[in-house]
């Protein structure tokens, strides 16, 4: 006879994919693992990404690594309290070779847009090879 456990499983694939991109990124806080998220999986809600990092936290996947308030001028007041999140001690990083590529890429664009001096070189050749690429 089969027993199978009650409630929700324990094992998410959002939950996973966060653990990918903590393990490439080091540290990040909520909204900055949303923007990655995005751009590399199917698209999620930014509630259903806060609720895996405490979720995360909880199975200690996850570990708050700092919590900054940051004053600024924001819709909903003067501060923002930011929650950077690492990897926990119960992580298992499957090293994924799209996120891998992901942030090899974003660290090759910083470093050509480091080695210009702030000039426009960089955003100058990517307009000019997406016209290539349209013609």
């Amino acid at each position: 006879m089969l027993i199978i456990p009650r409630g929700r499983p324990v094992h998410s694939i959002i939950r996973q994919n966060i653990v990918e991109i903590l393990y490439f990124f080091g540290k990040g806080y909520g909204y900055d693992i949303y923007r990655i998220y995005c751009d590399l999986f199917p698209k999620v809600t930014l509630r259903s990404i806060y609720y895996h990092l405490r979720k995360g936290v909880s199975l200690e996947e996850l570990k708050i690594e700092k919590v900054v308030i940051e004053q600024g001028d924001y819709s909903w007041g003067t501060q923002v309290e930011k929650i950077y999140y690492s990897l926990g001690k119960n992580a298992q990083p499957k090293m994924l070779d799209t996120v891998q590529k992901y942030f090899d890429d974003r660290n090759s664009d910083n470093r050509l847009r480091h080695d210009n001096n702030g000039s426009n070189e960089v955003s100058e050749k990517k307009v000019m090879l997406k016209e290539v690429i349209v013609q």
